[in-house]
Parts: structure tokens; C-alpha cells; sequence
């Protein structure tokens, strides 16, 4: 019998075409300084993977802050490419490097990724006792910069977004505040 991948390899054998490798579409997973290991624990199950491999994604990796939940590095009978680590000095250049943040509700986070133009889904950490973030992530989400979830509804998410709906932040210029402070100062106006 034949598997798929046999399959597909003899196709383009016989096709004579070459095998090109495929294009590296990182996801970028991270809880700051927090620990979250709800949603870490979304993020490794075998559903989630599935439904980012299906959507294209070849990579994962997870950024796990102070958590105690050890994801897999193994993923099932999938091919997508799990690594984590629990601290760096920056991330921004893991956010950079991303095809997709998946972020805690912190602000920073959520504010760097927009920054950067990635798409990102801002999971809600309902452990929290007072959850401001979640104002946060809700009003992005309504006006259709992020996606929103919870750790149990993350997988669906995955599934569901389409990355064409979202709208670019645009950050807000202070410059009119700063005028009106330095003029109420008595300081020169540039």
C-alpha cells in the first residue's frame, strides 16, 4: 500500500520536476513574564497544531515565561517543527521573524506585534483576577486589528480566522498632547 507522501513524491519523480523546499512559516507563541500555562497547554495539543499546520504554519515556537507545563517538542503524526524556551532579553525579533503571534493579553505584547504589522491572536488569561487585559483584546478584536480567544476556543479560532479580514494599526500621534502640555507649561511650542 501507499502512503500520500509516497505518492506525491513519485508524482513528482515522474513528472520530472524538481523538489523545492518548503517556505518556513513561523508561528510565534509567547506569555511574557507570566505564567500561563493554559495557554501553553492549548497551544501544544495535538488540535491546535493540526489546525495551524492546515492552515499553512510549519513552525512553532513557544516563549513560556515562569509556566510549569513542558510542551512536546514531538508533534503527532504532523510535520510542523516545535522548539520553546522560557525567557530572552528581547522577542522582538522572534515577533519579527513571525507568519503569527499568538500573545497573553499584555499590552506590550499586543502593542509590538501590531507595531510590526503581524497578525496575532491575543489569548485571554481568565485566571487573572483583575482582567483588564481582556477590555483590551476585546476592543482591538471589535475593531478588527487581532483576533480574540480564550484558551478553549483557540483551536476554532485557528480554524476560523481569515488573516485578510484584519485591519493595520495605526498608532496615535501624540504630538497635539505634547503641544498642549508644553503651551499649559509655559514652555516654547515648536
Amino acid at each position: 500500500m501507499l502512503t500520500l507522501s509516497r505518492i506525491l513524491f513519485q508524482n513528482l519523480v515522474s513528472t520530472g520536476e524538481e523538489m523545492v523546499s518548503r517556505e518556513r512559516r513561523m508561528v510565534f507563541v509567547t506569555v511574557g513574564t507570566t505564567c500561563f500555562d493554559a495557554l501553553v497547554k492549548a497551544v501544544d495539543s495535538e488540535e491546535v497544531k493540526e489546525a495551524l499546520l492546515n492552515k499553512g504554519y510549519t513552525d512553532l515556537l513557544i516563549q513560556m515565561g515562569r509556566g510549569t507545563y513542558m510542551p512536546s517538542k514531538v508533534s503527532g503524526n504532523s510535520s510542523l517543527q516545535v522548539d520553546y524556551f522560557t525567557f530572552s532579553p528581547s522577542i522582538a525579533d522572534y515577533i519579527r521573524d513571525a507568519s503569527l503571534v499568538i500573545s497573553h493579553a499584555g499590552s506590550g505584547s499586543i502593542f509590538e506585534t501590531l507595531r510590526l504589522g503581524k497578525p496575532l491572536i491575543v489569548v485571554v488569561n481568565e485566571d487573572l483576577m483583575d482582567n483588564h487585559q481582556s477590555e483590551l483584546a476585546k476592543e482591538l478584536a471589535d475593531r478588527k486589528h487581532l483576533f480574540c480567544a480564550r484558551p478553549q476556543t483557540l483551536q476554532k479560532t485557528v480554524e476560523t480566522m481569515d488573516l485578510n479580514n484584519l485591519l493595520p494599526y495605526v498608532p496615535g500621534d501624540a504630538k497635539q498632547v505634547v503641544t498642549l502640555v508644553n503651551k499649559f507649561l509655559g514652555f516654547p511650542v515648536d
